[in-house]
């Protein structure tokens, strides 16, 4: 069983945190196309690939995404209410083979007695193995001051 995530009391503002590292491959991408259905060649098709900016292919930008939704899953495991928005800038690609975490920075609350918690707003960014920031955004959650489960 996963470690429950925290409670909208245990956030404070200007917290850092950092998630795990992954390698993405080949097979997270293939994955995400056939998971998502977005067989765009340039996620796809090497040779295609070659001729675009990037020289290669390069993942979803929801595949980066994805990692982040994961991280912030887990950071709120049992105590998150709803998802209430996000909104993400991609500055620079993932290619296969680059190493990317999340990093996260608790920049807003807003207490809600009514949900026994309240709104936590969180900055968020993708950086690959150069320290280079591959997707930027925010992210709003509501949390409860108590372990759902």
């Amino acid at each position: 069983m996963s470690q429950l995530g925290k409670t909208y009391g245990e956030f404070k503002l200007g917290e850092v945190d950092k998630s795990p590292a992954i390698t993405i491959t080949d097979a997270h991408i293939i994955a995400f196309a056939s998971l998502s259905g977005d067989y765009n060649p340039l996620h796809i098709d090497e040779e295609f690939a070659k001729k675009s900016p990037f020289g290669t292919r390069i993942a979803h930008g929801l595949l980066s995404v994805s990692v982040l939704s994961g991280y912030l899953g887990q950071l709120l495991n049992g105590t998150a209410i709803a998802f209430l928005g996000a909104h993400y800038k991609f500055t620079a690609p993932v290619k296969i083979g680059d190493t990317i975490h999340a990093e996260s920075e608790v920049i807003e609350k807003k207490d809600k007695e009514k949900y026994n918690g309240g709104v936590v707003r969180i900055k968020m960014q993708i950086k690959n193995q150069k320290a280079e920031v591959c997707v930027d955004g925010e992210a709003a959650v509501m949390v409860s001051n108590t372990r759902l489960w």
